[in-house]
């Protein structure tokens, strides 16, 4: 599947999702300032970090890893290296799974370190080499959690559309690509969704404005984080849910994808 294959059904499928007001209201409420994200953490090797441990928390969590991103951040990259790994632990305890956690903070101090020593401009480096070395040197970092790095790091504008499991498995289907499975999957999706919003980034913009979305958006550029942030509310709202009744159960094969009218086909005995 190419770009030219991916772009109608990509923005057929946003321009029916993004009407939908729970949708609109959740990307409202993340796009300028996101929850998982924020703002307030300016040193881009924290973000990096808590971009890492975001990973395996659920929504219902987001107010307990919101504490964790702002203590982390006040406590600074410098002295979060610094710490003892029982330090760390009691930090992320709240967060579960602390000693993969405390490994990814390991493995991100060397690679951030390593390199500093080689003049490796991390930031400078195009996107796509950055998060194939950061997928392959930081240890525990599959590319789902390089991509997550990447944007965060970099900014939310930068291009970058990450891609979750859920991304992978339900959504990838609904828009008939075949990404494979395993880790390589996330990348190979998140290819053809950004080739695919270039391809048609003034319509994006163009609905954006017709739906009437309140975020900022910076000109004359490709609004990736928006997309991103559509599907993954759409994915979270519609179809996370079990046999979700809004959603076409003929997918990818019904372009209407809600409330269409369709319903399964009872199996034969």
């Amino acid at each position: 599947m190419n770009a030219a294959e991916v772009a109608p059904r990509l923005y057929n499928l946003v321009s029916i999702v993004s009407v939908q007001e729970e949708v609109k209201t959740a990307v409202e409420a993340n796009h300028d300032n996101n929850q998982w994200w924020p703002l307030h953490v300016d040193d881009w090797r924290v973000r990096m970090l808590v971009a890492g441990w975001s990973t395996r928390v659920s929504y219902a969590m987001i107010d307990v890893y919101a504490e964790v991103v702002k203590k982390s951040d006040a406590y600074g990259w410098d002295a979060l290296t610094g710490f003892q790994d029982q330090e760390v632990v009691e930090l992320v305890r709240p967060l579960g799974l602390v000693d993969a956690r405390v490994r990814y903070l390991r493995s991100l101090q060397a690679f951030v370190a390593a390199s500093q020593v080689r003049d490796r401009h991390l930031l400078a480096m195009p996107a796509d080499a950055f998060i194939e070395t950061f997928a392959t040197e930081v240890k525990g970092a599959s590319y789902k959690v390089a991509q997550c790095a990447a944007l965060y790091a970099r900014g939310y504008h930068c291009g970058v559309i990450p891609v979750d499991s859920g991304m992978v498995s339900k959504l990838a289907p609904l828009l008939g690509m075949n990404v494979g499975s395993g880790t390589l999957a996330h990348e190979r999706m998140r290819l053809l969704l950004e080739a695919g919003a270039a391809v048609d980034s003034f319509r994006y913009r163009a609905l954006i404005a017709e739906r009437e979305y309140r975020v900022t958006i910076p000109d004359q550029i490709t609004p990736t984080w928006w997309l991103h942030l559509v599907l993954i509310y759409f994915k979270r709202l519609f179809l996370n849910p079990p046999a979700s009744p809004r959603v076409c159960a003929n997918r990818p094969a019904c372009p209407a994808v809600l409330d269409c009218g369709h319903r399964p086909r009872r199996r034969r005995r």
